[in-house]
């Protein structure tokens, strides 16, 4: 997928959160992939986390705000990203394959963002654990957790000795 940050030539807030959501998703999925196996499921940082781990809490989080939040909508295994308290990546689940489930939440809120109003609030359903929100505070949380994580996937994989910058 071609990864470049969106020119500034619009200021409409749909089109700029679509466009930062997809950079930041790349980008993302860039860092990991330009690690080694091994380098993406270890950890150099004391809390632990692997950038594989943190890929794979990308797409869950995502698909926990557009889908069960904001549309309402079940999902099987929401937590899916965690085990034991901690993020979880499955041995055999490989950096592929949670680019392929990060794309495909992208895909689902590019879907949203084109059929809904930023001022349209969610509809979480009643076990839901966080609040209610109208999609463009959805879209900015979403936007602020990508930009955050991608910051600590830069030290992370600068620590293993791959690429540094965007």
């Amino acid at each position: 997928m071609e990864r470049e940050e969106p020119r500034p030539d619009t200021g409409d807030p749909v089109a700029l959160f679509g466009a930062y959501l997809r950079f930041y998703r790349e980008t993302a999925i860039a860092k990991v992939t330009a690690l080694s196996p091994e380098d993406q499921r270890t950890s150099r940082l004391p809390s632990g986390w692997t950038p594989l781990e943190l890929l794979l809490h990308l797409a869950h989080m995502e698909r926990r705000w557009f889908h069960w939040n904001f549309e309402g909508e079940e999902i099987e295994a929401p937590w899916g990203d965690r085990r034991d308290g901690r993020w979880y990546v499955a041995p055999d689940v490989a950096a592929d394959d949670v680019a392929a489930a990060l794309r495909e939440a992208g895909e689902h809120t590019d879907a949203v963002l084109a059929s809904h109003e930023l001022d349209e609030w969610s509809q979480p359903p009643a076990d839901y654990p966080g609040p209610q929100a109208p999609l463009g505070w959805i879209c900015f949380h979403v936007l602020q957790e990508y930009a955050r994580h991608v910051g600590h996937l830069d030290i992370a994989v600068e620590l293993a000795g791959g690429p540094t910058g965007e």
